[in-house]
């Protein structure tokens, strides 16, 4: 999250983080899932949501 914030700091308007139990989350931007730990079963990588969000972008 860090990441996104300093990357892009001036263009994102609001993030939203909604709970749920297990460590499970899916990161979407635009409506469009970019990581989801539901499905590779992982954390990301240090840069690999960055990196994800920078190819829609």
């Amino acid at each position: 999250m860090a990441e996104l914030t300093k990357a892009y700091e001036y263009d994102i308007e609001e993030i939203t983080l909604i709970p749920s139990d297990g460590g499970k989350y899916e990161i979407t931007v635009n409506g469009d899932l970019v990581y989801s730990k539901l499905k590779t079963n992982r954390h990301a990588e240090p840069g690999e949501v960055l990196g994800l969000v920078k190819k829609l972008i």
